[in-house]
């Protein structure tokens, strides 16, 4: 099922104190429009009663979707930097409820699940619209690092991100998005032909070595790579 519990907040304009239903986890198969909120940019968003600024709070909640075989650990986009930690927890949390651990009910539909973690709204959002399109979620951060390689110039700084955000079928193309992570402020579209996409995909030994390294924890975003030394091989 899907979990709420109240929290007291404060609005960031006028500090008025705000009480809103915070989500704990969500369960998409049960409670799809919550996974249509997602998408659309309006879950867990606020409005202050006294100056009527809206705000929204920062993901913190596990989403599963056994549907579409998803289960993530979404947490704030400052956590990101202790990336090594929070899948350390998110697989011993993943391993109770579904993996090894689990009850063998649990096990039989956690065997269909692919465990992510995100950092930030963007980073969610992003995840389930690459399960929406089915789509590789590794092949699309393949297609970030070779954008960074093909541009002149590109906005990339710390709490900037490049995010896919839509697609654009009159073009057959896939609108990526240079935005702010905290704000969620978008700075620069872009639009990249899906051929790109075709092309790693029919080179699996060229990308063989990056995929590795991406796929070493359920951190999959290119931002990890330069993040420090990262996770050690297995």
């Amino acid at each position: 099922m899907s979990l709420f519990q109240p929290v007291n907040l404060v609005c960031p304009k006028c500090e008025a104190p705000v009480i809103m239903m915070a989500v704990g986890s969500v369960n998409a198969d049960r409670r799809p429009d919550l996974r249509e909120d997602i998408l659309a940019d309006r879950f867990q968003d606020i409005e202050c009663g006294a100056c009527q600024e809206r705000f929204r709070l920062q993901p913190q909640f596990n989403y599963l979707d056994v549907g579409r075989g998803q289960w993530i650990a979404a947490m704030p986009a400052d956590r990101m930097r202790d990336h090594l930690q929070v899948e350390d927890d998110a697989a011993l949390l993943f391993a109770e409820s579904y993996g090894v651990k689990a009850p063998q009910a649990a096990q039989q539909v956690g065997q269909d699940l692919t465990m992510r973690v995100t950092f930030g709204w963007p980073a969610v959002r992003e995840k389930l619209l690459i399960r929406e399109h089915d789509l590789d979620d590794v092949i699309i951060e393949m297609m970030k690092l070779h954008i960074l390689r093909s541009v002149p110039s590109v906005p990339l700084a710390e709490g900037v991100e490049l995010r896919l955000v839509d697609t654009d079928e009159d073009n057959d193309a896939y609108v990526f998005c240079w935005l702010e992570t905290a704000s969620e402020k978008p700075i620069e579209d872009l639009n990249v032909p899906k051929a790109l996409y075709g092309a790693i995909l029919a080179n699996p030994t060229g990308w063989q070595a990056m995929r590795a390294r991406l796929e070493n924890g359920a951190f999959v975003d290119m931002q990890k790579l330069y993040m420090g030394e990262g996770r050690k091989s297995a």
